[in-house]
C-alpha cells in the first residue's frame, strides 16, 4: 500500500482542483489521506486566489500595454508621516505581466515577508530607481514639495528611462506621461513594488541611524512618533537628523533657544 507520505509528495504535484487524482485518492479510507488531501485542496485555492488578487493589480499596467506602452515605472514614497529621518522615493520598472506572489502595498505585507519579497522585486525588475530627500531638505521646502523631488530623483535613476509613470496619489512636474492613483500602492503592482523597494530601504538608513543616535528606538519605530521616541526626545533633545519643521520637535527646539 502507497505510504502517506508517498500520497503528500503525489499531491504536492497536482495543480488544478478538477485533477483526477483528487477522486481516486477521496476513496482511501485512512484519515491520513484525507487531512493531506484537504491541505492540498487548500493550497491550490490560495494560489489561485493569490494570482486573481495579482491579476486585478494589473488592470492600469494590461491598459497602457493595449495602448502601445511597454516601459511602464511604478513610483511610490515611504516617510512622509515620521518626526525624524528622510522621505524615501522609488521607482521600478517590471517586466510586462510579471506577477510575484505576495507583492501589496507595503503596509499590508507581513514585516517578516518585506526583505522576501523586497528581494524578489530586485530580481525581476528591469530597473530600478531610488531617491532620497534628508529632513534638511525637508525643512526648507516642506514634506510634500521633498515627496515630490525624492520621486522624481528616483524617476532619474531608471535606465532604461520608462514610457509611463503610475504614480501613488501624485502628479510630477515632468514631461513623461502619468497616470496618479489613489491607494496606488493597493491597486498596481508596479506601484505596490515602488512602495515595498522604499520601504525596505528607509527601514534600513533607520537601524543605521539607531546605531548612531541610540535611545530613540529608530529600528522598531523608523521615526515616527511613539512613546519611546517621544521619551527619548524629552531626555536627550533632538538629533541631526529630527525634522524641525514638525512638532513636537519644533517646539522642542524653540524652547532650547529660549533657554
Amino acid at each position: 500500500m502507497t505510504t502517506i507520505k508517498e500520497i503528500k509528495d503525489l499531491l504536492a504535484t497536482v495543480k488544478e482542483l478538477d485533477n483526477p487524482l483528487f477522486l481516486e485518492l477521496e476513496k482511501d479510507p485512512r484519515s491520513g489521506v484525507q487531512k493531506e488531501i484537504n491541505k492540498r485542496k487548500k493550497a491550490i485555492q490560495a494560489e489561485l486566489d493569490e494570482d486573481l488578487r495579482l491579476e486585478s493589480m494589473l488592470s492600469y499596467e494590461k491598459e497602457l500595454y493595449k495602448q502601445g506602452v511597454a516601459l511602464i515605472a511604478g513610483v511610490d514614497e515611504v516617510g512622509r508621516g515620521p518626526l525624524a529621518g528622510p522621505v524615501v522615493a522609488a521607482a521600478v520598472i517590471l517586466p510586462k505581466n510579471c506577477k510575484i506572489n505576495g507583492l501589496n502595498d507595503s503596509k499590508k505585507i507581513p514585516k517578516k515577508k518585506h526583505l522576501e519579497i523586497y528581494h524578489a522585486v530586485q530580481d525581476q525588475a528591469l530597473a530600478i530607481g531610488i531617491g532620497i530627500m534628508d529632513n534638511q531638505v525637508i525643512d526648507q521646502v516642506n514634506i510634500y514639495e521633498a515627496t515630490k523631488l525624492a520621486m522624481k530623483e528616483a524617476i532619474s535613476q531608471l535606465s532604461p528611462q520608462p514610457d509611463h509613470l503610475l504614480i501613488d496619489a501624485m502628479k510630477l512636474d515632468l514631461s513623461i506621461s502619468q497616470t496618479a492613483i489613489i491607494k496606488g500602492d493597493a491597486n498596481s503592482l508596479s506601484i505596490a513594488a515602488a512602495s515595498i523597494v522604499a520601504k525596505v530601504t528607509r527601514d534600513e538608513l533607520m537601524k543605521e541611524y539607531d546605531q548612531q543616535y541610540p535611545g530613540y528606538d529608530f529600528t522598531a519605530n523608523a521615526g515616527y512618533g511613539t512613546a519611546k521616541h517621544l521619551e527619548g526626545l524629552e531626555k536627550l533633545g533632538v538629533t541631526p537628523i529630527h525634522r524641525t519643521s514638525f512638532e513636537p520637535v519644533k517646539t522642542l527646539v524653540s524652547t532650547k533657544k529660549d533657554k
